[in-house]
């Protein structure tokens, strides 16, 4: 245990202990509570559980209430009274498992935790509290007595934040470690606060385009080298950054800047420090008491007991707690793969079947379904997501016809297939197209979102820069192509920290992102693409209105295996919506290559990744070709392009407006850049 040394409130100024005996004839605790919660259908425990400021007679102090239900004694202690273990004892409510009790004087930010004696052999144990709302800064691991008031001010983001998740918006995805998106070097390294990031981050992502931030784990954790993903406070923001308020300001001033936020949310496991939930009041309380099905052998953490009741309205009020009282717009929870099978990670023999022999886990499965039924239900306009890699069916399918309940799912196929063909040399790409078009065959199986996040980018994978074949002209050019083809295929995008601008080395947790980098052209070219990528996106609803529609897209050519070529359409809702978009994966120029187009008229290029703004060679089609009555594909015309090296060009029907006009407005083109006269930001 790790005592505080500072003044804080509850505490004398000489030091002497002033916080009155403990009352126990107060209690926040309903008979309703109490039912709901023992039957794991209670979705506001936070309310409830933990410490909270209150007035008793017109004396304000502390009610704390705690789940122990295997433990002979419980009390508080604090700075408030010295560490005392003894002289301020909860008491049990009923039979329902609870200790709970008022002590008076004590104040917000008083530092605890609690002392447990259990019937189990006696163990002893100093916990933190499993509902705080605050923590101290680790390494230090007690509790901080904490009120959740602030002053919102996105009111007009809440007003219509369900447009902004909805299926049929642009959803684009920055995803950010926050402790090492950028650091204060001059300062030791230092991280940012939340204060401090909220108007860079907020910046940096309007003038990159994405619809939201995503992210990874803040509740609070002991080890900052886990990212997040081992928690120890469910309902606590990490302090690194600073307090609640200052997590709530950044949240508010994302929004403030029509920029929503997604939370990682890990119910899959926790770790096993000693002051967390693990063996929390002499037994297995939190995790599962077999080791076979307790224990997570890859991680060396402990699993959830989904099956009892008491941890579901644990899980289910977390889960609650950060869409209500942080305005959080999504959660994407972690791991669901691991929660969904009792073998995983597991050999033969070392896990046990379910009650039909199978290896479905039953419990994780019925919580999953209940944790999406009460997020959609109690808040509509938000979005939850699952990270989850096999082909369990109809993850994203809601609970009445069978499905898990999500809204989406990441599409790990395709990140593993899409990044195992552009890391191979062009050369061979030809032998593996299958891993390029594959997708399609499952695309609208689920409501996918594309990630290429921040697992691929650690533990020796190296960058996405780094991962590119060729010489360095070539690497950025098939980065600039793997970008533009995941926003051309159907799906929500994800895009972790240091993509956007080609950082080379791998992601490190304790140091900054390479920004020095954009101080050289391929570096901010590649960044000028992704901002260009982002707006071109939100402004064709070709490109996302139909995401999870097979309606919205369609291939034209995913056949020319020898030219490592493909060719596709993406439908809007309207009849006239329609872009056309090819894919060079060779670094070799292909001139007078045709596709087949369903009209008449002007192409215009809408974008093109070869453009030498972001570096590329310049190579392409003076802002649109003229489609010609040759019929090819299945379509009744067809366009005689140039596909630039390692590249993807966007195209657009105007059969109504003049070649002249289109070529002064076209994006990303290859006509003299000098003559473009549109701003591209606008």
């Amino acid at each position: 245990m790790t005592q505080g040394k500072g003044r804080r409130k509850g505490s004398s100024a000489n030091g002497k202990i002033t916080a009155q005996p403990v009352r126990h004839d107060v209690s926040m605790l309903s008979d309703d509570d109490l039912s709901l919660f023992n039957e794991g259908s209670h979705h506001r425990l936070h309310e409830k559980l933990g410490a909270h400021p209150i007035a008793v007679d017109g004396v304000r102090g502390i009610y704390f209430a705690v789940w122990a239900p295997n433990a002979e004694h419980v009390s508080v202690m604090g700075e408030f009274n010295g560490w005392n273990k003894s002289s301020h004892p909860l008491c049990p409510k009923g039979q329902s498992g609870i200790w709970e009790g008022f002590i008076p004087d004590v104040s917000t930010g008083a530092i605890y935790k609690y002392y447990l004696v259990s019937h189990h052999r006696g163990c002893r144990a100093e916990k933190a509290d499993p509902f705080a709302f605050y923590a101290e800064t680790p390494p230090k691991t007690a509790s901080i007595v904490w009120d959740l008031e602030y002053d919102w001010r996105d009111t007009a983001w809440m007003a219509k934040r369900g447009a902004h998740n909805a299926f049929d918006a642009p959803i684009s995805i920055y995803e950010v470690h926050l402790g090492s998106w950028q650091r204060m070097l001059d300062e030791g390294n230092r991280f940012l606060s939340y204060r401090e990031l909220a108007p860079r981050l907020a910046a940096y992502v309007r003038q990159l385009g994405f619809t939201h931030v995503e992210f990874l784990p803040l509740t609070e954790h002991p080890f900052y080298g886990s990212w997040g993903y081992q928690a120890t406070g469910y309902f606590a923001p990490t302090s690194r950054y600073g307090t609640p308020q200052d997590f709530m300001y950044l949240v508010d001033y994302l929004h403030q800047h029509d920029i929503g936020v997604i939370l990682d949310w890990v119910p899959s496991h926790f770790p096993d420090d000693e002051h967390g939930l693990r063996y929390f009041d002499g037994t297995h309380l939190y995790e599962h008491g077999d080791p076979r099905q307790g224990i997570h052998p890859d991680w060396n953490s402990l699993i959830f007991n989904y099956g009892r009741h008491e941890v579901r309205s644990f899980l289910l009020s977390s889960a609650l707690f950060w869409l209500d009282r942080y305005h959080v717009d999504g959660l994407r929870v972690d791991a669901v793969t691991s929660m969904l099978y009792l073998d995983y990670g597991r050999k033969e023999g070392e896990w046990l079947p379910n009650k039909y022999g199978g290896r479905e886990n039953l419990d994780a499965v019925a919580f999953l379904r209940r944790l999406n039924q009460a997020v959609y239900r109690e808040n509509p306009d938000t979005q939850t997501i699952a990270e989850e890699s096999t082909a369990w069916p109809m993850v994203s399918r809601p609970t009445y016809l069978g499905g898990l309940g999500f809204g989406l799912k990441w599409d790990m196929g395709w990140m593993h297939d899409t990044l195992e063909y552009m890391t191979r040399n062009p050369i061979y790409r030809k032998y593996h197209h299958n891993n390029l078009t594959f997708r399609m065959i499952y695309a609208f199986f689920e409501n996918f979102v594309l990630p290429l996040s921040h697992d691929e980018v650690v533990h020796g994978k190296g960058s996405l820069l780094g991962k590119m074949p060729g010489d360095d002209w070539q690497k950025f050019a098939n980065l600039r192509l793997l970008l533009g083809y995941t926003y051309a295929q159907p799906g929500k995008k994800l895009l972790f920290m240091g993509g956007e601008f080609g950082q080379w080395r791998e992601w490190a947790h304790d140091e900054s992102l390479e920004w020095h980098l954009l101080n050289y052209l391929p570096h901010s070219g590649l960044k000028h693409w992704v901002e260009d990528l982002n707006r071109f996106y939100r402004a064709q609803p070709a490109l996302y209105e139909l995401d999870f529609d097979p309606a919205g897209f369609e291939w034209i050519d995913c056949s020319d295996v020898e030219h490592s070529v493909v060719s596709l359409m993406r439908k809007g809702n309207s009849r006239d919506d329609l872009l056309v978009v090819a894919c060079n994966f060779t670094p070799v120029t292909h001139f007078n290559y045709r596709i087949g187009v369903p009209k008449p008229g002007f192409w215009r290029e809408l974008l093109n990744s070869d453009a030498t703004e972001y570096g590329g060679s310049g190579q392409g089609n003076l802002g649109g070709v003229e489609a010609a009555p040759s019929p090819l594909h299945g379509h009744p015309y067809s366009l005689a392009v140039t596909l630039p090296p390692l590249a993807i060009l966007f195209f657009k029907s105007e059969a109504h407006r003049s070649r002249a006009l289109t070529e002064q407005v076209a994006i990303g083109g290859s006509a003299d850049p000098e003559t473009w006269l549109v701003d591209r930001r606008q």
